[in-house]
């Protein structure tokens, strides 16, 4: 089966992508792609960037918001009147569907748009 092109908008500050079982950097490019499962409830699609996708001025790189961002609607969030223990059990959740702390799993190539290149239009 050829390969598939898609183009994705990643953060210019971003990590780059590490390779497959590397630790996780957040460099986005995995949910950038596509949401995992639970992004799917989330975003209510299956394809394209995830919506819980957050970038972290502060990390320098992105960040799952399903993990307690407060504006990430569809589940319990760090402030959304839910008790602590459902707040931890909730991330514990998330932790083990998006397979936090595992490694990279995304088999995906990535290269820089044509124009970063200098492959983009010449003129003669």
């Amino acid at each position: 089966m050829p390969a598939r092109e898609q183009v994705i908008h990643i953060h210019p500050e971003a990590p780059p992508k590490p390779a497959e079982g590397q630790p996780c950097n957040g460099c986005g490019v995995c949910c950038l792609a596509e949401p995992c499962p639970v992004g799917v409830l989330v975003s209510r699609r299956r394809t394209g960037a995830c919506a819980a996708l957050k970038w972290s001025d502060a990390g320098g790189r992105y960040v799952c918001g399903l993990m307690g961002e407060a504006d990430v609607t569809a589940g319990p969030s760090a402030d959304g009147g839910r008790p602590a223990w459902w707040r931890r059990l909730w991330r514990s959740w998330v932790r083990r569907v998006i397979a936090s702390g595992i490694g990279c799993d995304a088999g995906l190539e990535v290269s820089a748009p044509a124009a970063a290149r200098g492959e983009g239009n010449k003129s003669c």
